[in-house]
């Protein structure tokens, strides 16, 4: 009977059923069931957008670091995909594991700088243990992705302001040896780059 109840909770997470997702609990399931990916029905709510289940299974315990195939946490997924609710509920649980990293080498950061995700990025440098400064495989930190993989624009100038505010070291190179500044100033990133320089950044 587990195994069909493990089943129907991966089902009823990707389908975002909270009654189901109860039901399947109830019955037996594993919370951390996996599929055939080694996904567990957190991870599946979380890229589903099924916030309502994603934070009804965090509250009963689910595993906040159970790492995927792809080696994608829920913990690191929500921050590469801007569930700021979600990783404030995470953070209550007191059990980030910040050592883990997603297939990159970043940490929950680094994606959230990328894609622009403010709220994300301000709640995890406000309120988490996470790293400003880590470095993923490409040899890009948040701040460098946030110019380099960025179009300049509104959002992301805020969010360079926040890491700055945060520590972020505004002279930690690319593998190239470039700065966060030249970046800015060869996209022409002119309000980005006043930023980076007033603090510091050469």
């Amino acid at each position: 009977m587990a195994g069909s109840a493990d089943d129907a909770l991966l089902r009823a997470a990707a389908l975002g059923d909270k009654a189901a997702v109860v039901s399947a609990l109830n019955a037996g399931a594993a919370i951390d069931a996996r599929d055939a990916q080694l996904q567990t029905p957190l991870l599946i709510a979380i890229q589903k957008d099924n916030r309502d289940v994603a934070a009804h299974l965090i509250a009963r315990g689910a595993d906040i670091n159970a790492v995927a195939a792809n080696e994608d946490t829920p913990w690191l997924l929500a921050g590469a995909l801007g569930r700021a609710s979600l990783l404030a509920a995470m953070l209550e649980t007191g059990k980030v594991d910040y050592t883990k990293r997603n297939r990159y080498g970043g940490n929950a950061l680094i994606p959230a700088c990328e894609r622009g995700h403010v709220e994300t990025v301000r709640l995890l440098l406000e309120r988490s243990e996470i790293d400003v400064n880590h470095v993923n495989n490409l040899g890009w930190t948040g701040l460098l992705e946030a110019v380099i993989l960025a179009d300049g624009g509104p959002r992301h100038l805020e969010i360079v302001r926040l890491l700055l505010q945060h520590g972020a070291d505004p002279n930690i190179v690319d593998k190239d040896g470039v700065s966060p500044l030249k970046h800015a100033q060869d996209r022409r990133y002119d309000a980005m780059a006043a930023l980076i320089k007033d603090a510091g950044g050469r």
